[in-house]
């Protein structure tokens, strides 16, 4: 039996590729990154945060045109045409117009740094559903070759059955390990199918290659993982978000304030009576006179500051906890991959001891077929590890902006 041999290979492939083999081409990331819905619906946010800008800027109020129109009717006798006419325009108090443009640059500034957090987040979808793949993909490889493996030993198991060197026993033994072998491939090649099947639903505008990529070993060094930590946080938009909606809400909160004072409307007033006999023109004024109404506005508005101060706060620490969680995962996941690989070499060493004993006749070929299963499940979790480890480091690339999110 020499299920070892076409293994190994599988062990080694990853050592020459570079972490970027492993990716998709960055130019076809860019597009699908754009072409997904929710980024394409933060865009249009953004659109709406320049709009809104700008109807604030402009300010609320508007010019307003009243009139009438009547026709008198003495009892003394004669008729006579009046009319009044009235033009008016509420007008901003001093400092209102100011807090307003605010209002509207720092809502652009959050809806900008929302809708590159929504790519980031996008970012991270293709991330997972790739690495599903890649790692279901690697597996399925390992279960493939196992398969021949176990073929080519059933055969030979069977060849020396016929030369009277085997047992019926064994053929049977030889004939189990290659059914199991079979439906693990089945399953790891299904599994490999749904991956993919996600990852082109999700980002159908993405070229795939014919086959998965080859997931390469994992290799960051220390000082680059805390580089990249301190990136992470540097870079993050959520905090960018959070701090323009704070000084938004801290703005809409001061105008909140200054609107308990209302605006004052001012305006022409032009009119004729008694068919022209009485005629006039002059100006006009009115102001609201504030009560409970805008008092409890501007306390709501000043409550919704303070939320937004707090919500700014739990950015912070949400981001520094992401930070400090990509690092330790990518260090624990790493680690994980090296014990799986010390693991294939030790599993390794024991099966062609194994297998000389075997070959001596002083060992079972039930101990054999169980070591060579070892071997092969051994196999299957370093492939496993290796593509968590390279799914922890992208992520942590991603979050640190140092790739396909580069400002």
């Amino acid at each position: 039996m020499r299920l070892i041999p076409a293994l190994l290979p599988l062990l080694l492939i990853a050592t020459p590729l570079a972490a970027q083999s492993a990716l998709p081409d960055e130019h076809a990331v860019t597009m699908a990154l754009d072409e997904h819905p929710t980024v394409v619906a933060a865009r249009a946010r953004l659109e709406a945060a320049h709009a809104r800008a700008e109807g604030l800027r402009r300010g609320p109020h508007e010019f307003t045109v009243t009139g009438s129109y009547t026709r008198r009717s003495l009892d003394t006798g004669g008729e006579f045409d009046e009319y009044d006419a009235q033009l008016s325009r509420p007008i901003r108090l001093p400092g209102k117009a100011r807090l307003d443009r605010e209002i509207g640059q720092f809502g652009i500034e959050a809806a900008s740094n929302l809708a590159e957090d929504a790519r980031h987040q996008v970012a991270l979808l293709l991330s997972n559903y790739w690495f599903d793949w890649l790692s279901a993909s690697a597996q399925a490889r390992v279960d493939r070759v196992a398969v021949s493996n176990y073929e080519a030993s059933l055969a030979a198991v069977t060849r020396r059955m016929e030369l009277r060197d085997a047992a019926q026993l064994d053929v049977d033994r030889a004939r189990a390990a290659l059914a199991a072998a079979q439906l693990a491939a089945e399953r790891s090649q299904g599994m490999a199918a749904l991956a993919q099947t996600r990852l082109e639903a999700h980002f159908p505008n993405l070229p795939l290659p014919v086959d998965a990529p080859e997931i390469p070993l994992p290799d960051i060094a220390e000082a680059r993982l805390a580089q990249l930590r301190d990136l992470v946080i540097l870079n993050s938009h959520e905090i960018a978000a959070a701090e323009a909606e704070a000084r938004r809400m801290a703005a809409v909160a001061d105008r909140m304030d200054r609107d308990r004072m209302a605006d004052p409307s001012v305006g022409v007033r032009v009119f004729s009576e008694f068919g022209g006999a009485e005629t006039g023109a002059g100006l006009t004024f009115s102001l609201p006179l504030g009560g409970g109404h805008r008092r409890a506005l501007a306390g709501e508005a000043e409550a919704g500051a303070s939320a937004a101060r707090a919500e700014e706060s739990l950015a912070r620490y949400n981001v520094e906890e992401t930070a400090n969680a990509d690092v330790v995962e990518a260090r624990y996941r790493i680690a994980a991959w090296q014990r799986s690989r010390e693991t294939v070499e030790a599993q390794t060493a024991a099966l062609q001891r194994l297998r000389r004993g075997y070959e001596l006749g002083e060992i079972d070929l039930a101990d054999l077929l169980l070591s060579e299963r070892m071997v092969h499940d051994a196999f299957r979790i370093e492939a496993e590890a290796r593509g968590e480890a390279m799914r922890a480091i992208t992520t942590l690339r991603i979050d640190s902006h140092e790739l396909w999110l580069a400002d």
